[in-house]
C-alpha cells in the first residue's frame, strides 16, 4: 500500500502535473477576439468601437495554493481536488486595438482612451469572440459571457484614487470581477489649475474555463451591429 507520506506525495505530483498541463494547453487551445465599445449616454451619439490588435491569453488558478494544501493535508482526495480545478480562469489581455471608423481602419495603437475626467460614457461593452486553433475556415462564435461596466462603478474608483499623492497608474474592475482596466495617472499643467487625467493603457477580460465553449448564435457582425459607427 505504501506509507502515508509516499502516497500524498505522489498525489501532490500528480496534482502539480496536471496544474501545469492546463497551464501550457487549455489557454491556447482557442483562438480570440475582442472588440471594446465605449457606450455614450446620448443615444444619438454612435459608440467608439475598437478592435483588439492582438488577445494574449493567460491560465491562472488562485486556488492552487489552497488545492496543494489541501492534498498535503488530506483534507480531501485527488477526485474532490479535479473539482477545485474547474475554477480554473483565462485572463484575455488586450494591450493594443484599432479603431472601427471606416476613415482609420488598420491604425493599430496603444490604448489611450481618455476615462476621466468626463460624463458623457454610459458603459463599456466587451464582445469576446473566439474558435478553436487550427480551424481557420470556421468563423469567430461569440462566447455567452457579459462583460460590461459601468459609468458609475468606475467613477467611484476614480473619485477614491484621485486623492491619493502616488503617481502611479491603477488596476480597477467592475463589480463581477470580469473585466479589469489599467489606468495611466497623468497630471496635466493647464493655465490656471493642474488637472489629474486616467487613460485606459490596456483592459483585461477574466472568463471561467469552463465557459471557453460556450458559444452562441451569431457572427461578428451581428453583435458588433449595434456599436458600429458610420
Amino acid at each position: 500500500m505504501g506509507d502515508p507520506i509516499s502516497r500524498r506525495n505522489q498525489t501532490r505530483n500528480r496534482l502539480r502535473a496536471q496544474l501545469r498541463k492546463k497551464r501550457e494547453s487549455l489557454a491556447d487551445q482557442f483562438d480570440f477576439k475582442i472588440y471594446i465599445a465605449f457606450v455614450f449616454k446620448e443615444k444619438k451619439k454612435k459608440s467608439a468601437l475598437f478592435e483588439v490588435a492582438e488577445v494574449v491569453p493567460v491560465m491562472t488558478n488562485n486556488y492552487e495554493e489552497n488545492i496543494l494544501r489541501g492534498v498535503r493535508d488530506s483534507s480531501y482526495s485527488l477526485e474532490s481536488s479535479i473539482e477545485l480545478l474547474q475554477k480554473d480562469v483565462v485572463q484575455l489581455h488586450a494591450p493594443r486595438y484599432q479603431s472601427m471608423r471606416r476613415d482609420v481602419i488598420g491604425c493599430t495603437q496603444e490604448m489611450d482612451f481618455i476615462l476621466w475626467p468626463r460624463n458623457d460614457i454610459e458603459k463599456i461593452v466587451c464582445l469576446l469572440f473566439s474558435r478553436w486553433k487550427g480551424t481557420d475556415d470556421e468563423p469567430f462564435r461569440p462566447v455567452q459571457a457579459k462583460f460590461e461596466f459601468h459609468h458609475g462603478d468606475y467613477e467611484k474608483q476614480f473619485l477614491h484614487a484621485v486623492g491619493r499623492k502616488d503617481k502611479a497608474g491603477m488596476v480597477m474592475n467592475n463589480p463581477s470581477q470580469s473585466v479589469f482596466l489599467f489606468m495611466d495617472r497623468q497630471h496635466l499643467q493647464p493655465p490656471k489649475t493642474k488637472a489629474t487625467v486616467f487613460k485606459l493603457c490596456s483592459l483585461c477580460l477574466y472568463l471561467p474555463q469552463d465557459q471557453l465553449t460556450c458559444w452562441g448564435v451569431g457572427d461578428i457582425e451581428d453583435h458588433l451591429r449595434p456599436y458600429m459607427p458610420d
